[in-house]
């Protein structure tokens, strides 16, 4: 079983930002206190703020997988479905 880290970035309208924020705290929180998340790192980028930078590490695919179902039917997941993502995947 290998760990798994996911970055990239999401990419928002800028009218959507303030939502966003609204809900990052939150969704930090509740991802770092997954069983099986090693480091979770969520930040607005300072050039271009509709442009938010992500670095994720869990344990093991598995565990990955268990917070993409939560965050799906969370309320990030809800307004953040529709927007832009350039992620990538390495298996450590």
């Amino acid at each position: 079983m290998s760990r798994v880290m996911l970055t990239g970035t999401l990419t928002c309208a800028p009218t959507e930002v303030e939502d966003l924020l609204s809900l990052m705290a939150k969704h930090i929180r509740l991802s770092r206190n997954e069983p099986g998340c090693l480091d979770f790192d969520l930040w607005q980028d300072e050039l271009t703020p509709h442009v938010f930078h992500l670095s994720e590490v869990f344990r093991s695919e598995a565990a990955l997988q268990a917070h993409q179902d939560r965050t799906h039917s969370s309320d990030w997941g809800r307004v953040t479905k529709d927007m832009r993502r350039d992620f990538k995947t390495v298996h450590l």
